[in-house]
């Protein structure tokens, strides 16, 4: 009996695991280069600047995984700054607070959505990005 549930088990997780829909999007840390490399491929990106402890930022991160899952997604490059660890990348591109959007596409900056988690501005702005 141990073994026929163990195998039913194994069985569930593993159809578990091809029924997950896998994120489409890229996700990096922010760096200056890593910013560079892909604005010099035309790729589209959003930036994201975040703090760990600000409850904007952890509504505009769900509102970003649920959209960027779609396969339309799957060139856009996230890069994530820490606004607490991470100052001068953040004052460089014009940032004033945390919870700050920007999207690009290769070098030429599409969009900025600041302190909201109207997900109609944030989704509006991840089309933007992509389209």
């Amino acid at each position: 009996m141990f073994r026929s549930f163990t195998a039913f088990a194994l069985t569930a997780v593993a159809a578990v695991s091809f029924a997950a829909p896998a994120a489409a999007a890229e996700r990096q840390p922010f760096t200056a280069a890593a910013l560079a490399a892909a604005q010099a491929k035309g790729r589209p990106i959003l930036v994201e600047v975040k703090a760990w402890w600000c409850p904007v930022c952890a509504s505009q991160g769900r509102t970003i995984k649920a959209t960027t899952a779609a396969p339309q997604y799957n060139s856009l490059l996230i890069l994530s700054i820490n606004y607490d660890t991470q100052k001068a990348e953040w004052k460089a591109l014009g940032v004033t607070k945390q919870s700050t959007l920007i999207g690009y596409k290769g070098k030429q900056e599409v969009g900025r959505v600041i302190y909201t988690t109207d997900k109609v501005a944030i989704n509006g702005l991840l089309a933007k990005t992509i389209g």
